[in-house]
């Protein structure tokens, strides 16, 4: 029996969303349970991941598969595919089995042609009507599966509405919609060399081709690679019998969800728009009317929605985001999924859900993504300055939080100002998916068109980015890139202003911000899953200001101490530079005498910001090339600021520079040459230990070793330590305990993990430096081509953002396994950023480490991430108690 690709809505539920897709599997569940939907079918995930497997065809089963379920659907709806008397008209949409909200492509009005077009129109005594829908379907078909681009026919749109004196598509009558489809279809042989197809099943299957492709377009590619969604998913394809909001007065459409979606409040939220079709609501071109009037406009389809959206929440025991139509007075649900929401809300509805006993805790931390909580870390307005500021323009508060930043009214142009180091306010009309990057790099988001369900909107929440959508305070030139505020005062590209994501206000300057209030649902919510997991989370840190953000965010130590960053400070670089050019051992500890104060400070410092939580120092790792100048002018100044000659201290430099510093003379190597310098680093440390420790503190410092690679190095060094850290422990007269352990980060520490614990107490997996040596890429580098491995399909994701689990991974776990052969007890951490990286945490969970370590603002996604992937390994193993 040949494979089964298609299926009708009645034979789905929710459980096949791997299979159907999210919108399908959810059209499908909507059936099984009564509600009023329109029928019609889905083609599978799986004939999408065959249709590229086939080199971009659709297989002669699949087809013959998609024209019995067509030929089905017909009679369930009493209606035919072409027929003039008794047109069955279609919506083609994409399903992905993860929700990428405008990341794909529909086309609607599937089925007409110049002769059905007719026949729709006399069915249903309504001209306006028929040629409305068949200009919008010659539109979208056009620009979705020909690709003529979509302006070039709002610009006839455009001139018609001129020609007549109007300013509303609505006001264009029926012969003025006739006209519109000959100018259309001329536009269309054009650009094409062909007519518009006319044949509904040629449409269908071209439609189903494109939803296909749209799953490897530009900005599909884009999304997937920041939401961490594999490309070997695909995209199902649901083909829907055509429901109509553009009939009359009687008809409507619009997009609502169970709860707000900015704030979590339980409360209906949503648009509508009488006498429109489905992408009018939410591509900003008309300004929609609030959910709740349509109570006043037609009490008994509210009522009839408000009943079958709360029946929807409680099934899927989420908020809801619901799309309908209502046709000549009578509701259709056209979607339902899990509603994207900003970080806010979505701590309130997970913290709401389990007191209103819908979820318990462990379900409640899977609810919010961790790389959501970054939006609540950071600053909101300063209420002073915020007082003071002029408010030049007020649009609709889409996506809540503070931004403030330089004006750039192209995605390219905010791409090119982010990378250059400036923030960015991203202005636009209207946003539309092409500018997803644009979109990721800004701090905020302007729209000048469009409601709270726009595309700005939508993906802003989801991003945890500050949006002001439908502002039509402001009139924007896009080519000339300035806008006009309502004050009549100009701004132009690279001016400063502000946005106030909760209110809806722009100001027409930079607004000062002040730090985000961790209490509330972020508490009782991040309370939950520090109960939940067993992961510990440490930070990387480096001053006593970074380890007490940490601790503020929840950190359990710090897994990674960089002391190298300590001696760039301007009152310690002068001996640094001074112990570089020593010529003799007795030079060097001199300077080194002067450094060891300093750090010693610097380690007490640590050590009291984190309140006895564990501290793991490095010593010193970059090569000593980057504490020197490298111009000839500058080190013409140092020569005579240290008192050398210029071309001494030139040889000095020329001497140190290596052809590749990263494989170079750096890490432990430094101690070999030069192991006073680890010597006077573990007498800071302990000295300081020791001192914190009078003071009624318990610190138990851990002295890593970076870039070993072979034991007898590590040994060498740890000896060192060892002496020194024992000699000045004894002089003190005092008991303290200290850990010695090394880096892991080169691929043959990994390989010989096992020797390497012979020495080593712990491990900590420096993933930044071992992905680079896995690959063989620099990482400072590897940006000028990685864009070309995402392009090509080789990489999906970059490995210095996100562990490679298949590779670099596997080098992770060897040396787990090993290690804890040789040594039971051995501590296991990771510090590298994949740290903070959510699946890299889960990653880490499972491989049996005991911490993971990160920047600070990245503490409160880590200890998520960690109690998810804690959730996730008991769903393995027990019910989580569904109620």
């Amino acid at each position: 029996m040949s494979k089964k690709y298609v299926y009708l809505f009645s034979e789905g539920d929710a459980s096949m969303r791997n299979l159907l897709g999210g919108k399908g599997a959810n059209l499908a569940e909507m059936t099984k349970l009564g509600f009023p939907v329109p029928q019609g079918f889905t083609v599978t995930t799986e004939a999408c991941t065959r249709y590229y497997q086939d080199g971009k065809v659709i297989g002669d089963d699949i087809l013959a598969q998609i024209e019995e379920k067509l030929a089905e659907t017909e009679k369930i709806v009493g209606k035919k595919f072409g027929d003039v008397n008794n047109p069955f008209l279609v919506s083609v949409r994409s399903g992905a089995r993860a929700s990428m909200p405008g990341m794909m492509d529909t086309i609607l009005n599937l089925g007409l042609n110049d002769e059905v077009v007719e026949g729709l129109a006399k069915l249903t005594n309504n001209e306006r009507f028929a040629y409305d829908s068949y200009r919008r379907f010659i539109q979208m078909f056009s620009d979705v599966v020909m690709e003529v681009p979509k302006p070039k026919f709002e610009k006839l749109i455009d001139i018609m509405k001129e020609e007549k004196g109007v300013h509303l598509d609505t006001e264009l009558d029926a012969n003025d919609l006739k006209e519109l489809v000959v100018r259309f279809k001329k536009l269309f042989k054009e650009e094409k060399g062909f007519d518009f197809p006319q044949e509904p099943k040629q449409q269908l299957i071209e439609a189903v081709k494109a939803v296909f492709r749209s799953w490897d377009n530009p900005r599909a590619i884009v999304y997937r690679r920041m939401n961490d969604i594999p490309s070997d998913w695909g995209t199902a394809v649901n083909v829907q019998a055509m429901v109509f909001g553009n009939m009359g007065n009687d008809s409507g459409t619009g997009v609502a969800f169970t709860r707000n979606p900015s704030t979590g409040e339980k409360k209906l939220y949503g648009e509508f728009l009488m006498n429109a079709q489905g992408e009018d609501v939410v591509a900003g071109i008309r300004t929609p009317q609030s959910i709740s009037q349509l109570a006043e406009i037609m009490p008994e389809v509210y009522n009839q929605f408000v009943a079958i959206a709360e029946k929807l929440e409680k099934h899927y025991r989420d908020m809801q985001d619901m799309e309908f139509t209502i046709e000549r007075g009578k509701l259709y649900m056209l979607q339902t999924r899990n509603g994207k929401r900003t970080a806010a809300a979505a701590l309130k509805i997970a913290v709401d859900l389990v007191s209103e006993g819908m979820i318990t805790k462990e379900e409640a931390v899977l609810k919010v993504d961790p790389k959501q909580l970054d939006a609540l870390l950071h600053p909101t307005f300063e209420p002073k300055a915020l007082k003071a500021a002029k408010v030049i323009a007020k649009g609709l508060p889409a996506s809540p939080g503070a931004a403030a930043g330089k004006v750039y009214f192209t995605a390219e142009e905010a791409v090119a100002a982010a990378k250059a180091g400036n923030k960015v306010i991203l202005v636009r009309l209207e946003t539309s998916p092409e500018d997803i990057e644009g979109m990721a790099v800004s701090q905020g988001i302007l729209t000048a068109r469009g409601g709270m369900t726009s595309h700005a909107a939508v993906v802003a929440r989801g991003m945890g980015t500050c949006c002001v959508a439908g502002c039509g305070d402001i009139k924007i030139n896009e080519e000339e890139k300035y806008f006009i505020a309502k004050d009549g005062n100009r701004y132009n590209e690279g001016d400063y202003i502000s946005l106030d994501g909760s209110t809806g206000n722009v100001y027409g300057e930079a607004v000062p911000t002040i730090e985000a209030q961790l209490t509330g649902d972020f508490a009782t919510f991040m309370a939950w899953a520090d109960e939940i997991r067993t992961l510990k989370v440490r930070t990387n840190a480096d001053t006593p200001k970074d380890a007490e953000t940490a601790v503020k965010f929840g950190a359990e130590g710090i897994g990674l101490c960089r002391t190298e960053h300590m001696f760039f400070e301007e009152d310690r670089i002068p001996a640094v530079r001074e112990m570089i050019v020593a010529k003799t051992e007795e030079q060097r500890r001199k300077a080194l005498a002067k450094l060891l104060p300093m750090q010693r400070g610097d380690f007490e410092g640590i050590f009291k910001a984190m309140k006895g939580f564990p501290v793991t120092i490095r010593l010193l790792d970059p090569p000593l090339h980057e504490f020197l100048p490298h111009a000839d002018e500058d080190i013409k100044a140092l020569a005579q600021e240290m008192g050398l000659s210029f071309e001494e201290l030139k040889e000095t430099v020329e001497s140190l520079q290596e052809f590749n510093p990263m494989l170079g003379h750096r890490g432990c190597r430094l101690a070999v040459t030069y192991p006073e310098i680890a010597e006077m680093q573990a007498r800071a440390i302990i000295e300081a230990a020791i001192n914190v420790n009078k003071e009624g503190m318990n610190v138990v410092p851990e002295i890593m070793i970076p870039l070993v690679g072979e034991v007898k190095e590590l040994k060498y060094v740890k000896d060192v330590v060892v002496k020194t850290a024992d000699a000045i422990i004894k002089e003190a007269g005092v008991n303290l305990e200290y850990k010695v352990g090394t880096m892991i980060e080169v691929p043959r520490a990994a390989v010989t993990a096992d020797e390497i614990a012979t020495e080593a107490e712990f491990f900590s997996f420096g993933t930044n430096d071992l992905t680079q040596m896995t690959f063989g890429f620099s990482r400072d580098d590897a940006g000028k081509f990685l864009n070309d491995y995402y392009d090509k399909k080789i990489f999906e994701s970059d490995p210095f953002a996100k562990l490679d689990q298949t590779g670099v991974g596997k080098l992770v776990k060897m040396a787990v396994e090993l290690g804890k052969k040789t040594r039971p007890d051995i501590k296991l951490g990771i510090c590298g950023e994949h740290g903070g990286d959510p699946s890299s945490v889960e990653f880490c969970h499972n491989a049996g480490l005991n911490y993971v370590s990160c920047s600070p603002f990245r503490v409160p996604i880590a200890r998520l991430a960690a109690a998810q992937a804690r959730v996730n390994e008991m769903k393995g193993t027990k019910d989580l108690g569904q109620k």
